[in-house]
């Protein structure tokens, strides 16, 4: 059992056989009386997310995780298939679970999987990753001095918003969790 002062994004715990990982973390003290703890959580079975509020006493039970890097191989109309590269085992995690991330993976590239037992749970991305882009308007000149934007596709069929400098050809660095451009890749 872990008390929830101690949750924080990115833990995974058990509730009523559910098991959950937190995205986001609050902490309120209102007044008098007892401090009040609202998370943000992802049901991993489901992919369902919810809002949960806990007296700051509460406690949760505390769930085994352990994490493996593992190879991306390819996706179906249900499932995307890894392989640990060390046992050539397969592993497959529902689409419905990995949800918009499934986005950000490439053919043959490392990612971190946490697993409970044998059964692969979640996939942890890189906060942030690089994409080439593909198709996007010409920048005009004399755009520069305000905070103008232009649509730009990248290599993986996401469409995000770029300074008017960048062009096809060019490498970008997104957010993988807010899926923006955070700046041009070297």
């Amino acid at each position: 059992m872990i008390g929830v002062q101690e949750l924080r994004a990115g833990i995974i715990f058990e509730e009523n056989g559910n098991l959950l990982q937190v995205l986001s973390y609050e902490h309120i003290k209102m007044g008098r009386g007892s401090a009040n703890i609202k998370v943000r959580v992802k049901n991993l079975r489901t992919g369902a997310t919810t809002d949960k509020s806990f007296i700051n006493t509460a406690k949760v039970n505390d769930v085994s995780v352990f994490k493996r890097d593992v190879s991306y191989l390819y996706k179906d109309s249900d499932n995307a298939y890894f392989m640990n590269p060390q046992t050539f085992e397969q592993v497959e995690i529902s689409l419905k679970l990995i949800g918009s991330d499934v986005n950000y993976l490439r053919e043959g590239e490392s990612i971190n999987v946490s697993f409970l037992g044998d059964e692969a749970i979640s996939i942890n991305l890189s906060p942030k990753m690089v994409f080439e882009v593909t198709e996007t308007a010409p920048g005009v000149k004399g755009n520069s001095a305000t905070t103008v934007f232009k649509d730009a596709t990248l290599e993986n069929g996401i469409t995000v918003k770029v300074p008017p400098f960048i062009k096809i050809g060019d490498k970008v660095r997104v957010d993988t969790r807010t899926g923006a451009y955070t700046e041009k890749a070297s």
